[in-house]
Parts: C-alpha cells; structure tokens; sequence
C-alpha cells in the first residue's frame, strides 16, 4: 500500500545545498520523490552555538512502513556522515519524517506526526511550500494555519533562491 510522506530535511555542516541534495537524491530508493520545497536559510533552535542550517520539505510516495521508512532514513544519515554527538547540535544532514498520510503513530523510536512539527517555522515554512492544505492529523488545521499563528521574529527563517535538481519534479498540487 502506497503512503504520501512528508520529510523535513536540515543541514548545517560542509557544503549543505550539496548534503540536501544528496539525501533527497537518496530518498528516492525509499520510493518517488514528488515534490520538493524551496531551500530555507535557517537560524538554529535551543542550541543556537552553531553554524545556520539549510532546511527543506519533500513529499515522497512510498510503499515502506514507517518503521521501515525510519530504519532507511537512519541509514542515510549515517552513510552521509551524521553522528549524534550532541542534542539539536551540528549535523551535516538530519531527515524527519512530519506526517504519514494521516496516520497517528507513538512508537518507542518514531512518533507521527511529528510531536514538533506545528511550533517550528523551519519546519513549517518549506512544508508550506509544497503542502499547504495538507492537514495535521492530531490538530486538525492545515500546515499554513500553524505557521501563519507563529509569532514573528526568532528564530529567523529566509526563503532562498538555491533550489534542488528534484524540485519541480512530480504534480503540483499539495
């Protein structure tokens, strides 16, 4: 059974343009990359001594299990070099999986939709760009309506020109 994914995507050490496209490029052995968000430049969050990230969004078909689809990520992460040496510290690329369909999952090691996911603007933002009307199971409202509730101001979040090889590739709609 095929699942529409989204994934939110951060970078912030080496060349980051060049880690968010690697994992996206990835990503598509877990299944079809639909859409991909605009790059955003991004100021860190509750660990701020560290360089800005580069984040994005990615809708991906898929037919893995979350658990599955998590195990992968993982994978991706450590092939490319992540090593989780310090909470919300540095990393050259960092994959969440935000939303499952409109499954609700709380497991030991993944819980969807992402517990986070409506209190971040970097997270909110480029999910906006590709999934605007896409509805947050628990809470009920559309990715825009959180982020459009967010108050402004810090953390900084800058929509940038630098956009992926898979960006336009896919439908169009959200």
């Amino acid at each position: 059974m095929r699942k529409l994914v989204y994934l939110s995507l951060g970078s912030n050490l080496g060349d980051r343009a060049a880690n968010l496209n690697a994992a996206i490029t990835r990503l598509g052995a877990f299944g079809e990359v639909f859409r991909v968000s605009a790059f955003y430049e991004t100021e860190p969050v509750e660990f701020a001594a560290q360089p800005w990230f580069l984040n994005c969004a990615v809708k991906l078909d898929t037919k893995k299990m979350p658990k599955q689809l998590l195990a992968g990520i993982l994978g991706i992460e450590q092939a490319m070099g992540r090593r989780r040496v310090q909470k919300n510290g540095p990393r050259t690329i960092d994959i969440d999986i935000l939303l499952v369909g409109n499954a609700v999952l709380d497991l030991p090691a993944l819980t969807v939709p992402h517990p986070a996911m409506h209190e971040r603007r970097f997270v909110l933002e480029p999910l906006a760009d590709i999934a605007p009307e896409q509805r947050h199971p628990v809470i009920k409202r559309t990715v825009r309506d959180p982020r459009d509730a967010l108050p402004a101001g810090p953390p900084a979040v800058h929509k940038i020109q630098n956009k992926s090889a898979t960006q336009q590739a896919g439908p169009t709609d959200g």
